[in-house]
């Protein structure tokens, strides 16, 4: 079993070959490929004073990460701790071949058991820094300075910051060289309060995500008519997903931008 899903794996990265193909090999994005992909997930495995273990959600990291080296990006793994991060038991989905895949593929094991500590992560090194969620990600990603700093970094540097679900709750507090938050005036969604609420959760998380990406970041918070469906948006290169159902168009969304940048990049020249 553990053989087919490797093979899984390497047949999902030559997946949608026509698209994908186009940009690994475009002399465009050349120069983009020179940098890496840094993926941030959570250091914590505890959903405050409940008997209930949480952690990173496994969709919102394998999905991401399939899809960014599909297209020739090497991808990275930090944590605000380093070393093996929690994952939400919850979202151990033996049904998704893309987890599945995941976690039986060597390099990709290997990097999720040793995450990098935020210091080890140099920002000049990536194009895109992305904070993947789960409900841990509400304890230990808001205002954590070392993280706030590769990202506010790679963003200036001109770069994409991207999150999803819970993984905007490392948006909050990241400021750019002229003081103001990152978000501020962008439109952003994350995991909603109806959403929270539906998992009658609202009174177990230390806040709700949306009130604060929109009161205290100043985010323009939108979303999906329905919950739990796939949303993603783009502002200004900061793209965001709603829940882990987005998290595809979340990464599709991201791989667009870069297109983007290397066109322009190209018309420069």
């Amino acid at each position: 079993m553990r053989s087919l899903s490797v093979l899984l794996f390497a047949a999902l990265e030559l997946g949608c070959a026509a698209d994908n193909g186009a940009l690994r090999d475009d002399p465009r994005f050349a120069r983009l490929h020179q940098k890496k992909v840094l993926v941030v997930v959570t250091s914590h495995g505890q959903f405050g004073s409940k008997n209930r273990k949480t952690g990173y959600w496994l969709e919102e990291v394998s999905h991401f990460y399939y899809e960014l080296e599909r297209v020739g990006f090497e991808v990275d793994i930090v944590s605000p701790r380093g070393g093996t991060p929690p994952m939400d038991p919850k979202s151990a989905d033996a049904d998704d071949d893309i987890n599945r895949a995941f976690v039986n593929n060597e390099r990709a094991r290997r990097k999720l058991a040793n995450t990098m500590r935020p210091e080890e992560a140099r920002a000049e090194d990536y194009v895109v820094v992305y904070f993947a969620g789960g409900h841990g990600a509400m304890w230990d990603f808001r205002e954590n300075r070392s993280l706030a700093t590769i990202a506010a970094s790679v963003y200036e540097r001109g770069g994409v910051v991207a999150a999803v679900c819970h993984g905007p709750s490392g948006l909050l507090g990241i400021k750019l060289s002229d003081g103001r938050d990152l978000i501020a005036g962008k439109k952003v969604t994350g995991f909603t309060n109806e959403e929270e609420g539906l998992l009658f959760l609202k009174s177990d998380v230390p806040f709700l995500l949306e009130d604060a990406l929109e009161k205290t970041s100043g985010g323009h918070f939108v979303q999906a008519v329905f919950p739990f469906t796939s949303y993603a948006v783009v502002s200004e290169r900061v793209v965001t997903g709603q829940n882990p159902m987005s998290t595809r168009a979340t990464a599709r969304a991201v791989i667009q931008t870069l297109r983007a940048i290397a066109e322009k990049d190209a018309a420069r020249r």
